[in-house]
């Protein structure tokens, strides 16, 4: 069998007579998304049901310094994500950055990211679920939430199913939504502010709230930089626009082209539109903290708000919940890829969709369901808390597989460089530091203390299992050859 790591993605296709952009090889996966797909993509993944409702927990903390603490989060969460699309980029690959982290750092830390990153993903299955069932019990307030979350997985496993373009269809949509509500947001706000909004509290406040209950900053500067672990977690998700390049049909464009206007939607989406917040409400009032943004419209007198906001907040809990079904099922299938993973989840159906990788994911998001309706303040409170710390593990393995990969094309091919990391090495550097600077807090911060020793506890039991696959022979096999399912 060939080895996915013996060779260098452009080199290897080169040497097989492909052409210099050709797509990574697919493992029996087809190129069904294009590049408006990966774009919206993107964007939806850093859009999720924590800028509509989580805010408002961090404001409540921090005061209109929020913005300052998702200003950060977010400049974090931009170099690392230019980090990733320069080892896509230069190097297209099944799995994305587990397969940079893995040809960088080593098996061990290959298969930890993966692992991670699929467990991550599996258990933000189960908080969609539980999520998007209690919204819709808003409404059907007879039928179980175990019922409702069920049926949401049954629908989106079986979209999940048909294909990738699929997944990016309904991804497109759903984040089209997303982006549209947020638009308006943001026009109403500024119409409100300027007093030039001609219904509900007329004549707006100015910015007059953004030092009138306390100051800028009513907790101090700790508090801000406390805040930023949170906002982290909010952004998670912007990474999987790697992960879905390799069903894409330019790889290398379609990913240069979304993380290159990340920056605009950090700033536009997150920071705007918490600075409206904070600027149009009294950051201290109870309705922030319950929903930030129905606390403004309800400002404004923007009628039936709470059920215009649920209807919002119920498609960011879809988009999150396609997107985690979609993402898991693609790290689990490249896992297989060099015998890190159940080589029976390497099958794809006719589609070329890992269907078995996706089932696994789905089986064991409903198994977590069960949980949070049987125990919720027992088992399902510990899942919770077993995931909080996973993505900022994997991210810090990122940006140090990222300074790897890096010096190595420059002394062996620099022309596969056509993306580049700002301020090489010292941004990478100064992210790699920022991250283990949010570990660090969330080890000592009341608040996050439980989530990081708990995550900590995760990431054992997969260094763990490692052990346990090597000493069990299977770490040599290399890639393992895609066949499709029999029908």
């Amino acid at each position: 069998m060939s080895t996915d790591t013996g060779r260098d993605g452009a080199g290897a296709r080169a040497a097989a007579g492909e052409p210099a952009g050709a797509a990574p090889e697919s493992g029996g996966l087809r190129t069904g998304l294009t590049r408006r797909h990966m774009n919206l993509i993107a964007l939806g993944g850093v859009i999720g049901a924590g800028l509509f409702v989580g805010s408002g927990v961090v404001i409540a903390k921090t005061g209109p310094a929020a913005v300052v603490a998702f200003l950060i989060a977010g400049g974090l969460t931009v170099v690392v994500m230019r980090m990733l699309a320069e080892m896509t980029v230069a190097r297209p690959a099944v799995g994305s950055f587990y397969v940079h982290v893995r040809e960088s750092l080593g098996p061990r830390a290959g298969f930890v990211t993966g692992w991670l990153y699929w467990y991550f993903f599996v258990i933000v299955v189960a908080v969609e679920a539980v999520a998007g069932g209690r919204i819709i019990r808003l409404w059907l307030p007879g039928v179980p939430l175990w019922a409702v979350s069920l049926v949401l997985m049954v629908l989106l496993t079986a979209t999940n199913m048909v294909s990738a373009r699929s997944y990016g269809e309904f991804e497109y949509w759903f984040s089209s939504v997303k982006i549209a509500a947020i638009v308006v947001f943001l026009f109403l706000g500024g119409l409100y502010l300027s007093g030039a909004w001609p219904a509900g509290d007329a004549g707006g406040p100015g910015l007059a709230h953004l030092t009138g209950h306390g100051g800028f900053a009513p907790f101090g500067v700790a508090a801000v930089l406390a805040a930023v672990v949170p906002c982290i977690g909010f952004f998670t998700g912007a990474e999987i626009v790697t992960i879905a390049a390799a069903e894409s049909e330019e790889p290398e464009r379609a990913v240069a082209s979304a993380t290159r206007s990340i920056i605009l939607r950090v700033v536009a989406f997150y920071v705007l539109s918490v600075l409206v917040v904070v600027a149009a409400v009294p950051w201290n009032s109870g309705a922030v903290q319950v929903s930030p943004y129905a606390a403004v419209l309800g400002r404004l007198g923007v009628p039936a708000v709470e059920t215009v906001m649920n209807a919002v907040v119920l498609v960011a809990v879809l988009s999150c919940l396609n997107s985690a079904l979609y993402t898991s099922s693609r790290m689990l299938f490249a896992l297989t890829r060099n015998g890190d993973a159940p080589r029976g989840f390497t099958r794809v159906g006719a589609s070329g969709v890992p269907r078995r990788a996706l089932l696994a994911g789905t089986v064991l998001g409903f198994a977590s369901t069960v949980a949070a309706w049987a125990s919720p303040e027992g088992i399902f409170a510990f899942l919770i808390n077993s995931y909080g710390a996973v993505a900022l593990f994997v991210y810090l393995l990122i940006g140090i597989a990222q300074v790897r990969m890096r010096r190595r094309l420059e002394r062996e091919a620099p022309e596969r460089l056509g993306l580049r990391m700002w301020g090489f090495p010292w941004l990478s550097y100064a992210a790699i530091a920022g991250m283990g600077a949010v570990l660090a807090a969330m080890a000592v911060l009341p608040d996050s203390r439980a989530q990081f020793w708990i995550s900590t506890l995760t990431l054992a039991l997969v260094l763990g299992a490692y052990e346990l696959r090597r000493r069990g022979g299977t770490g040599s096999r290399g890639v393992i050859s895609a066949t499709p399912e029999s029908r």
